[in-house]
């Protein structure tokens, strides 16, 4: 009887072990299935970002330069990668917990998919004799990309992180949608001049809707990026250093000449220079080289980078650096 006993006791320890052994593996299954479809929507959302989105708008910034056939040829092509990606998000491996968040994906994706077909079918003629018409769509297409953002951000990531959490994976963050790069791209006449290359002011000298803006974004001379002040740089090279300034477009319209002014005071005397860029799209980063001639060696020198505002900007608070700094030949 005792023999028994010890046998049962035994026998039921070993299914209490095998029972634990198996949740485990169920439970390490399921978290390994969460953190994967976790890692498959931030994967295909990213790649929606870099592959779609880029090209298409760089490609719609530069039609201008392009025969509009050639245009419309790279956004086809940009349709199809588009719909690769819808593709492969519906076929993913969907948790339970994921069903909701997965339908929203699919959604998201779907409205980009169909977002840019519709500019592929209209850009020829945007570029072409009806422009007006045709940007007056193209700016309506831009709303499946604004709702693809809100659909991604305001549903998508919240639903995905929050089974991650619950799941019991930690510290998984998941990308989010940036499909639509501004808000300018709803509006037809943006649009319009947008494709067309023209600059944010009309013929008849009228600011075109949308904001306008240009943004320093540093300073270098020779290779080497300037801090600013209250940091001391030391600048070799001589007396007549050429500035390399950086400057972002950050408005929502191509400017055209935008005129970048650099001012150095030293020993009581201000040495300036200016250089201009002849365009810059919504959103693109670009510099020009500003030489400035007989500034003074081996004395503290004050260096003033300024953009001057463009037509109908309105903020001037990142148009402006000051450096310090001591050249030397």
């Amino acid at each position: 009887m005792i023999r028994r006993r010890v046998a049962a006791g035994v026998g039921v320890a070993l299914l209490i072990v095998v029972v634990l052994i198996v949740n485990g593996c169920l439970k390490s299954q399921k978290t390994d299935a969460l953190r994967e479809y976790g890692h498959s929507v931030s994967r295909i959302v990213e790649e929606a970002n870099q592959k779609v989105s880029k090209p298409l708008f760089s490609e719609l910034a530069g039609a201008s330069s392009k025969s509009a056939l050639d245009v419309e040829t790279e956004i086809d092509q940009l349709h199809l990668e588009a719909q690769q990606l819808a593709s492969q998000a519906k076929g993913l491996s969907v948790p339970s917990e994921m069903d909701a968040a997965q339908r929203n994906l699919t959604l998201s994706l779907n409205l980009q998919a169909e977002g840019v077909a519709k500019v592929g079918n209209q850009v020829r003629a945007a570029l072409g004799g009806q422009a007006q018409q045709a940007s007056a769509l193209i700016a309506g297409a831009m709303e499946n990309f604004l709702a693809s953002d809100v659909i991604s951000s305001q549903r998508v990531t919240p639903l995905v992180e929050e089974a991650l959490r619950a799941g019991g994976v930690q510290g998984q963050t998941v990308v989010t949608s940036r499909f639509l790069p501004n808000i300018g791209w709803l509006e037809p006449s943006t649009v319009q001049a947008r494709l067309s290359g023209q600059s944010s002011t009309g013929q008849s000298g009228q600011v075109t809707a949308g904001t306008h803006g240009s943004a320093l974004l540093g300073v270098s001379v020779g290779g080497t990026e300037l801090a600013s002040e209250p940091t001391l740089n030391h600048i070799s090279g001589g007396s007549s250093p050429t500035f390399a300034v950086s400057v972002e477009d950050s408005g929502e319209n191509t400017q055209t000449n935008v005129k970048v002014e650099v001012t150095v005071t030293a020993e009581g005397k201000q040495l300036k220079g200016s250089g201009t860029i002849p365009t810059i799209q919504a959103g693109q980063k670009t510099s020009v080289n500003v030489p400035v001639a007989n500034v003074p060696t081996g004395v503290a020198a004050k260096i003033e980078a300024y953009v001057v505002p463009v037509p109908g900007e309105t903020s001037t608070e990142n148009n402006k650096g000051t450096y310090l700094a001591i050249f030397s030949s």
